[in-house]
């Protein structure tokens, strides 16, 4: 194996982050980070010095968070996101983001010992909004092996 998996989400808040509206979900960052940080197959997850990415403002819409994560595999990924407590905050998102219009998830392949930046990281979220899927840029619906 010569790569590992990064990945990029975003979501914009109902509310600010000290709202009531999002406080549940914004209590729960700890738990989920830990979460994926004992998960088979995690790497790297993007973080301030409060444990979370919650303060890093790649977008001038201070409503809009980001997350990032590196994981070993696609199979990684995906058992966490759908085989873990993920799974419930997951389905719960229209109650804490507003509906996106557009993708708000983007995945792509970096060599392993790499860390992705979040400037890379929204570059590639912009190249899967305007492009669809490619190698450089792809989802969970359609993804591609690493590279050879």
């Amino acid at each position: 194996m010569t790569h590992h998996l990064a990945q990029l989400n975003v979501g914009r808040l109902r509310a600010p982050h000290e709202s009531p509206v999002v406080a549940e979900f914004m209590e729960a960052l700890d738990h989920i980070n830990a979460l994926a940080e004992g998960s088979d197959g995690f790497v790297w997850r993007l973080q301030t010095d409060d444990g979370n990415a919650t303060a890093i403002q790649p977008y001038e819409d201070p409503l809009i968070i980001v997350n990032m994560s590196v994981w070993s595999s696609l199979d990684a990924l995906k058992a966490f996101v759908y085989d873990t407590e993920h799974r419930d905050y997951l389905r719960r998102r229209r109650e804490w983001f507003e509906p996106m219009a557009e993708a708000y998830l983007v995945l792509w392949w970096v060599p392993i010992g790499e860390t992705p930046t979040v400037e890379d990281a929204v570059a590639r979220l912009d190249a899967f909004r305007t492009a669809g899927p490619t190698p450089e840029a792809f989802s969970l619906r359609q993804t591609f092996p690493p590279p050879a």
